[in-house]
């Protein structure tokens, strides 16, 4: 069964064609990476299925709904939750604080009990804050909660990504290079936490990551994309026995 059907998903910037006529599918379940050169279209796709950008031409099911064009937060509330390229964390809040921000849209309480501290407002609160603090137990930062984010080393910071992305209770989640700036030691951890996160929650992840040591010893499905068109498909044995893809991270030797 498959979460995800884009079908000929276009976007141009311009006289810029960003993504070009792109057509997959992804499984419910386990890991698929999205890989390509620098400059391939990768995380504007992402910002196109996220609704951060709304396409030229194509379209998107999610779950079996058309969320084509739908906003940022409305996509979200469907189950949705991504982290992005560069760290995005609020400084000015503690580790817990960031996290809780994943559950604010899912507020249950109007703007009185929010002014007046109502038992509604405090209830939803202790709940949010239980949730938000074994999502930080999850990814090992429990210790960290009330830390500020910037005190943090950098791989720990992507791990609060990671515990904010969760706490919305995805159906999907998408991660953008989640193992950028880390050792080599931080990401065998990061890739061990993954399969955690994935087994325990049973959800379904889309990868973009440019250190393949993470992409093939995650993903059960790899798509590679170069110059913003889909250049091949297929496991990751398929995939590094590829001449096509070879060429597109390598290049062609002058004859």
């Amino acid at each position: 069964m498959n979460i995800v059907e884009v079908k000929n998903l276009s976007l141009n910037f311009g006289g810029v064609k960003a993504v070009q006529n792109v057509s997959l599918t992804i499984e419910k379940g386990g890991v698929t990476s999205i890989i390509g050169p620098n400059g391939a279209g990768k995380t504007t796709f992402f910002n196109i299925i996220s609704g951060v950008y709304k396409p030229t031409s194509g379209t998107v099911i999610f779950d079996g709904q058309d969320i084509t064009g739908l906003e940022q937060h409305e996509i979200s509330l469907l189950g949705m939750s991504r982290t992005f390229q560069n760290i995005r964390l609020f400084g000015q809040l503690d580790v817990l604080r960031n996290v809780q921000t994943a559950l604010d849209s899912r507020a249950r309480y109007n703007l009185f009990d929010a002014i007046i501290g109502s038992p509604k407002k405090r209830k939803f609160d202790k709940q949010n804050a239980e949730k938000s603090m074994e999502c930080l137990e999850l990814v090992g930062l429990a210790k960290y909660a009330y830390e500020k984010p910037g005190s943090l080393p950098y791989g720990m910071q992507r791990k609060v990504e990671l515990a904010r992305a969760l706490a919305s209770d995805p159906k999907l989640l998408l991660l953008d290079e989640p193992a950028a700036g880390l050792n080599l030691t931080e990401t065998e951890e990061f890739i061990e936490l993954l399969h955690r996160v994935q087994e325990k929650f049973d959800l379904t992840i889309l990868l973009i990551e440019h250190r393949l040591q993470v992409v093939h010893s995650l993903s059960k499905k790899i798509y590679v994309l170069n110059f913003g068109e889909l250049l091949a498909e297929g496991t990751s044995e398929e995939i590094q026995a590829n001449e096509e893809v070879i060429k597109a991270y390598m290049g062609e030797d002058d004859e």
